[in-house]
């Protein structure tokens, strides 16, 4: 897709497009599992945290690495990151908001027991996927109510991020077909329910019905933000060797069905042996890098490449991940180097 950026810094070897372009509302981080996804997403959001407003960070890696990653416990309410008043992160659990939504909450849940409550907890999480998109809805509905001025998606590795794209659709069936089992059994239904319509733990299915066709819309209004390359981007994060690269690939191709701009590339845990280096397997592994960097460049000719070199000790905390930031918008010099 066409980025929003100009053609004379089309091969911009930085993440600088993205802090200038001031319109962007949504960025997701994404890459096959192990290649610093976290690292760069937490890294973007520090660089962004110093040309917007506020900056909410979230991760829907089930993993959830951003409390390493910052020395800092989150949760699933968005809460500022120590050292910071306008960078805020949250974890959240990628299938934890369709028990909350179909049983209530805490002993409403045992209540349900074999009534037919639990009957249509069981048809709701019977339609692939709608577990961790109902979840999705719920964050995208908590996001929308809060005033931040760009959202970072920390996400799990590819094929679930991608899975994120499909949600709308997926809501969608699930609620034509709980429509079409509503109109099919209604009478059945009321026989069971009453007129008053209640579930046997005290909720009421019309209520319910309403509560998913407003997260519905809420998932559908955002899905139409997501193709709008003014407010979305999708930044791709890899490592110079072939599972990785064949990964970004097939991750850029579903972007471009999906309609989703990405014009911006992330290649981390570069060696830069130095001239002279007499360590075997440190040039070895770099010519095979180099081998996969240059099919990266001919590939991604369009794209803003950024190099990011393998660190000697892990990038955690707020000084560490300040300082690797950096390397997002001012390129990385490496040690001089035989050919």
């Amino acid at each position: 897709m066409a980025a929003i950026i100009d053609a004379d810094d089309a091969m911009e070897p930085t993440l600088q497009s993205l802090l200038d372009q001031r319109s962007l509302r949504w960025i997701f981080v994404g890459g096959k599992g192990g290649v610093g996804k976290t690292t760069t997403s937490c890294s973007l959001a520090i660089q962004l945290a110093k040309h917007r407003r506020s900056v909410l960070l979230i991760s829907t890696d089930p993993a959830h690495n951003l409390s390493d990653a910052f020395n800092q416990k989150f949760g699933k309410e968005a809460r500022l990151i120590d050292g910071f008043t306008n960078l805020s992160a949250m974890e959240i659990d990628p299938n934890g908001s369709m028990q909350d939504l179909l049983a209530g909450q805490g002993e409403d849940v045992d209540a349900m027991g074999g009534g037919l409550g639990g009957m249509m907890q069981d048809l709701a999480f019977a339609i692939p996927g709608i577990d961790e998109a109902m979840s999705f809805a719920e964050v995208l509905k908590q996001v929308k109510s809060m005033s931040y001025e760009t959202i970072i998606f920390d996400t799990a590795p590819t094929g679930h991020t991608l899975r994120f794209l499909s949600f709308p659709s997926v809501l969608e069936k699930a609620l034509a077909k709980v429509s079409q089992l509503s109109s099919q059994y209604g009478p059945l239904l009321n026989g069971f329910l009453g007129q008053g319509g209640q579930l046997p733990n005290g909720q009421n299915l019309n209520e319910m019905m309403e509560k998913l066709e407003t997260l519905r819309e809420t998932i559908s209004e955002v899905n139409t933000q997501f193709k709008d390359e003014a407010l979305t981007t999708f930044v791709c994060v890899c490592i110079p060797e072939f599972l990785s690269l064949y990964e970004t690939e097939r991750m850029i191709q579903e972007l471009a069905n999906y309609g989703i701009d990405t014009h911006s590339i992330v290649v981390n845990q570069l060696l830069f042996p130095k001239k002279g280096s007499n360590c075997d397997q440190c040039n070895a592994r770099r010519k095979m890098q180099k081998k996969y960097l240059e099919q990266i460049e001919e590939l991604y000719d369009e794209f803003n490449v950024v190099k990011m070199p393998l660190l000697v000790e892990e990038v955690r905390g707020k000084e560490k991940l300040e300082k690797f930031s950096e390397m997002l918008t001012t390129p990385y010099v490496p040690p001089e180097m035989d050919a």
